[in-house]
């Protein structure tokens, strides 16, 4: 792949198209509060939100067709509404955690909105010095970046290929709807565990096509790395933990949660436990290796791009400099001026201040929490965006660097004797601001990324974050009041799993973590950089970037697993056929169709309160006890997976 300074837009800088037009604006509004609203649902539902930018692209180009909008309008249609979505990651991922510590009984409508605000306008102010650093001089891949832009590119030109991402719409569409989030006719997962001499052994693969699509556009080295990462969890920590843990006392404490007998929890509820540790979260919870080799990843990938970081800048600071003096700035190469952006973004530390002196009344402690958001805002926006250009926004472990961000607080806070009640209150308080800091670093970076490939002005796109950030915040807090008074956050009913474990990391200074697991992550990450170092000496193809270890070791096995089929299938049909465009153009309409049913599926449920609001309930009784739904979605998966190969492969044979 070519650097990104070698490309040529699809409007050039020499011609200037309407960007920022009423209509634009109001659609972006819309979009964002719209997307917003149904990814918070969503994230407290299943823990995960759906990247919005593709799905906002195809909304925009149908919106603003009739109003003959341009490729440019289009873009920053989704860049707005994608800047909704990745706030409402931000606030669900920690604010609920708040309610689950009883230090709110409802979400509070200014300090919620405060949060929100300021936290995703320092995301916008951070990635603009990070575009000319990670997407100007940059190599890295921004995958769903691309796929947005391939997708605004088709539909500028009216050419063939927007069939093949109406025919993987359809596909993605049709497969969320048949799975359990819609009509249940198979499972979303297909999982299997057992107990061998002590040891659980788990295997599962999600059955998702967008996660194929995402394995396909970050192709097979990344993917191979992420499942490594996998690999290393559940297959080798699990096991021997799980053979030296109490599993009796877990599946006691399960039951007590769940007010059933012990017995009713199978090796793979067990494996599912230890990964977690949402119970016992002292014994086991695997997951904080990923947190400790994010940690030492993170640090490790901002002491790396000091020097573009630093230059991006100084080439930010001499843009500005040359306005003044006169020199002409290409318009694809115009960012906000660096001066505005370092004043607003210290600026805006002042009613940070005095928000958290009002939660803690030490004005030492609200200094020092404010500096912290400064520091890890920028640390973590900065890994954030990093991560977005090498595996993608949807899958950015933007709960990972949360967490290390809620860790650390509480650790300090903890030394600075903050009783066992505020000490993680403020924890919270400074995970919150940086987490949506870090939503919005990765996700419009993605954003920013498209629009370099098509030719948009930067400081608009980066006016349509802020307008983005600004609408949804002011709607986040009544919809959690709304959701909280409907099923009860934290609950069975929404069980919040990211805010839950938020909870537990606040608490862990006073009340344990398992620090040898964070430790071990953290030796596991030393590992994999020096082993990369000896690639890149030996000029070896294959690499292993520190922080897709880390997403792996992070996330579910289940979901690495459909990134590496897609990786597989990229390296098959490329060996096949010089052609990309094909499968990019397959796979952005795949995520597209899964994205946008996902996100529609939400406001029934919402609305109604039933989560099988679509399940065909006993009806599928008989069918699911002659085949298993499970391997119903197997079928189905390998069935479009093969469809795909042969779509990519056919003129070639």
């Amino acid at each position: 792949m070519s650097k990104s300074g070698d490309h040529q837009p699809v409007v050039p800088a020499s011609q200037s198209l309407p960007e920022l037009t009423i209509p634009v604006l109001i659609l972006g509004v819309v979009l964002s509060i719209v997307l917003g609203a149904a990814n918070t649902y969503l994230g407290l539902f299943a823990g995960m939100t759906v990247s919005a930018s593709i799905p906002a692209a195809v909304i925009a180009m149908a919106a603003l067709k009739p109003l003959k909008g341009n490729i440019l309008q289009n873009n920053a249609v989704q860049t707005a509404a994608s800047a909704g979505e990745s706030l409402a990651a931000g606030i669900i991922f920690t604010m609920p955690a708040l309610v689950m510590m009883d230090a709110w009984d409802t979400f509070n409508y200014l300090e919620t909105t405060l949060i929100a605000v300021f936290g995703g306008f320092l995301g916008v102010l951070f990635t603009i010095p990070l575009r000319r650093a990670l997407i100007t001089g940059g190599e890295l891949q921004f995958p769903e970046g691309v796929a947005t832009a391939e997708v605004l590119k088709v539909g500028q030109s009216g050419k063939g290929g927007i069939k093949l991402i109406g025919i993987g719409a359809a596909i993605g569409s049709l497969f969320k709807f048949g799975s359990g989030s819609g009509l249940a006719l198979w499972h979303e997962t297909a999982a299997a565990a057992a107990n061998f001499k002590g040891a659980i052994w788990y295997a599962g693969t999600n059955l998702s096509p967008a996660l194929v699509g995402v394995g396909y556009i970050v192709k097979l080295n990344i993917a191979i790395v992420v499942v490594m990462g996998g690999v290393l969890n559940w297959y080798i920590v699990i096991p021997l933990l799980s053979e030296l843990a109490d599993k009796e006392a877990i599946a006691i404490k399960l039951a007590e949660i769940h007010r059933t007998t012990p017995d009713a929890f199978s090796s793979q509820a067990l494996a599912g436990e230890i990964w977690s540790g949402k119970t016992a979260i002292n014994g086991t919870g695997t997951r904080f290796l990923g947190v400790g080799a994010m940690l030492v990843g993170g640090l490790f990938a901002v002491i790396k791009l000091r020097d573009s970081l630093v230059s991006g800048i100084k080439t930010s600071l001499e843009a500005y400099k040359n306005k003044d003096n006169g020199a002409e700035v290409p318009r694809t190469e115009r960012d906000t001026p660096m001066n505005l952006v370092l004043i607003s973004s210290l600026l805006m530390l002042i009613p940070l201040f005095f928000l958290f002196h009002y939660f803690t009344d030490r004005i030492g402690i609200s200094i020092l929490m404010s500096f912290f958001v400064l520091v890890f805002g920028f640390l973590f926006s900065a890994v954030a965006a990093y991560m977005a250009g090498l595996v993608g926004s949807s899958h950015n472990p933007i709960s990972g660097v949360t967490i290390c961000t809620i860790l650390l607080s509480a650790l300090i806070m903890f030394l600075m004797k903050m009783d066992a009640q505020a000490g993680p209150v403020a924890a919270i308080l400074i995970g919150a601001v940086v987490c949506c800091a870090a939503a919005l670093g990765g996700d419009n970076m993605q954003d920013l990324k498209a629009g370099h490939l098509v030719g948009s002005t930067p400081f608009k796109l980066q006016i349509m974050q802020l307008l983005g950030v600004l609408a949804a915040a002011m709607v986040l807090a009544p919809i959690l009041n709304m959701l909280h008074e409907a099923y009860v956050i934290g609950s069975s009913k929404l069980s919040a799993p990211q805010g839950t474990l938020m909870s537990y990391v606040a608490k862990g200074p006073y009340e344990g973590l398992p620090w040898t697991l964070v430790f071990i992550g953290a030796i596991f990450a030393v590992m994999a950089i020096l082993i990369d170092k000896v690639l890149e000496q030996s000029n070896a193809t294959f690499r292993v970037p520190v922080l897709a270890l880390a997403v792996g070791i992070y996330l579910p096995l289940e979901l690495t697993v459909p990134i590496l089929i897609g990786g597989i299938l990229h390296s098959l049909i490329t060996r096949k056929s010089t052609d990309e465009q094909k499968g990019l153009l397959l796979a952005a309409g795949i995520i597209t169709g899964e994205a946008l049913l996902g996100i529609l599926l939400a406001v029934p449920i919402a609305i109604t309160k039933q989560k099988d609001f679509f399940s065909m309930g006993d009806s599928l009784k008989g069918l699911h006890q002659t085949v298993s739904p499970q391997l119903i979605g197997l079928v189905l998966l390998t069935v479009v997976c093969y469809f795909f190969y042969k779509v990519c492969t056919k003129t070639n044979e």
